[in-house]
């Protein structure tokens, strides 16, 4: 895989705002693509005089900036042919694995797997499969027994839902990968909260559209930035139930007020992870026009593929036939055993909530006592807070942080335009102990950069 020059400036951003030589910022930077995943391994990188030509600098500077990344394993180069991306220790599965151990990973927001809970609900769909042999086992629209389960989920909530409203999905995110491609034309303008779900951002710039971000501040939401950017918007994107990354709930005197012309997706996979406040009411009760989609792989596990759209009919119906060009349908298997745990209720346990609880608590009293510097607002729900630092340090310290045994999510892979340089996103999904240690190593790669040795150096002792 080839990436241009013009696709690595993309990604990029403002490389050149911060301390230090130009080199250096370059190929932290770019460390840090590669880390996000952004820079897939094994890609091939523009030529030196290519990317130098598309980031408006010298070859000198790419070239002292490749040479970096290649001395620390990040890049393999040969002569006369282009650099690719790599992680140090070799691409070998055992020594990926050894590095994976040492390294606590904060960039992802994911549950860990309720086995009892997940057993029981594959006994059960197992059970139930023989009724499907003698179907071809390609629904689009999904097995009726999930649609029923999600619609009384909905209903619930307080949501009368009929099944012929819900469309099952592989996970959320190709739930709004579908509506963007139904409901999206090039060009088109798309609002949305800032900061916002970067593969949410994602879907929308490679469907070539034109974002309207609105600011999400520690004060929330305003309604009337909304419904002014919404004026001239084709598509809203919202995250009102814990917003990710914020972890802020949406006030129902908002949710009241919002009256949006254009179609307005609502992302609610993060619903039944309320920890200081009474579930939040779908803001389809108060929209009714609102395309809610959702999934159980926050409220699960992210290995359960499931997530659904909830619409009326006529817009599933153009989502069906939209969908044969990506794939034909959802697992079976995984369908019932999500039903079975919808109809048991499992999406919100109150044992898991507890635990999530005393993580979020854990890792607010650790930055207190090695970060106090950070500001971080304590969040309502959902499975991460958003830290803001005094200096916009995000970008270089998500670079220097795997040099001392953790990686974050920088600050500028939810938002557009290179904002939240301030801010980093810290889930409270692993246990409080590796949380507390996970602080302190992030408080010796802050130090790093505030003493000038962050970057891309010799990792220091992990603890």
């Amino acid at each position: 895989m080839k990436i241009s020059s013009h696709a690595v400036a993309r990604m990029l951003g403002t490389w050149r705002e911060g301390p230090g030589p130009a080199h250096q910022r370059l190929s932290d930077k770019l460390r840090l693509l590669i880390l996000d995943g952004r820079l897939p391994l094994g890609a091939a990188l523009p030529s030196e005089r290519d990317l130098a030509t598309g980031l408006g600098t010298s070859r000198t500077t790419v070239g002292a900036s490749f040479r970096t990344l290649a001395e620390h394993g990040y890049l393999a180069t040969r002569a006369r042919t282009r650099a690719t991306v790599r992680l140090p220790g070799g691409t070998g599965s055992e020594r990926q694995a050894g590095r994976e151990a040492e390294t606590i990973d904060l960039s992802f927001a994911a549950p860990a797997a309720p086995v009892e809970i997940l057993h029981a609900a594959f006994a059960t769909a197992l059970e139930q499969l023989p009724r499907h042999f003698e179907r071809h086992g390609y629904d689009r629209y999904g097995t009726a027994e999930l649609r029923e389960a999600i619609a009384h989920w909905y209903q619930r909530r307080g949501l009368p839902t009929p099944a012929d409203h819900i469309l099952v999905t592989n996970g959320a995110q190709h739930a709004l990968a579908l509506l963007t491609r139904v409901l999206l034309s090039p060009r088109g303008r798309v609002l949305i909260d800032h900061p916002t779900y970067p593969h949410a951002i994602t879907a929308f710039t490679q469907a070539r559209a034109r974002l309207l971000p609105v600011a999400v501040t520690s004060s929330g939401w305003d309604t009337d930035q909304l419904q002014e950017a919404a004026k001239t918007a084709d598509l809203a994107y919202l995250i009102p139930d814990f917003h990710n990354p914020t972890g802020m709930c949406m006030p129902t005197s908002v949710r009241r007020r919002l009256r949006f012309a254009c179609p307005t997706v609502v992302d609610e996979t993060m619903a039944d992870l309320a920890l200081d406040v009474p579930s939040p009411e779908p803001l389809a009760l108060h929209m009714p026009a609102a395309i809610s989609i959702g999934s159980v792989s926050k409220s699960v596990w992210g290995g359960l593929r499931i997530g659904w759209i909830r619409a009326l009919p006529s817009l599933l119906e153009r989502v069906e036939q939209a969908r044969p060009t990506t794939d034909l349908g959802t697992p079976v298997v995984e369908q019932l055993a999500a039903a079975a745990l919808l109809n048991e209720h499992q999406t919100r346990r109150p044992e898991a909530l507890r635990q999530l609880r005393a993580q979020r608590d854990a890792l607010q009293h650790a930055l207190g006592e090695h970060l106090p510097e950070v500001d971080a607002l304590q969040p309502v729900g959902g499975m991460t807070l958003w830290a803001t630092f005094p200096a916009p340090i995000s970008s270089r310290l998500a670079a220097a942080a795997p040099d001392h045994g953790v990686t974050i999510a920088a600050g500028p892979r939810f938002g557009i335009g290179g904002a939240f340089e301030r801010n980093i996103r810290l889930p409270y999904t692993l246990p409080a102990s590796r949380l507390r240690q996970a602080v302190r190593r992030l408080a010796r790669a802050r130090q790093a950069l505030a003493q000038g040795t962050g970057g891309t150096h010799t990792p220091a002792p992990l603890a």
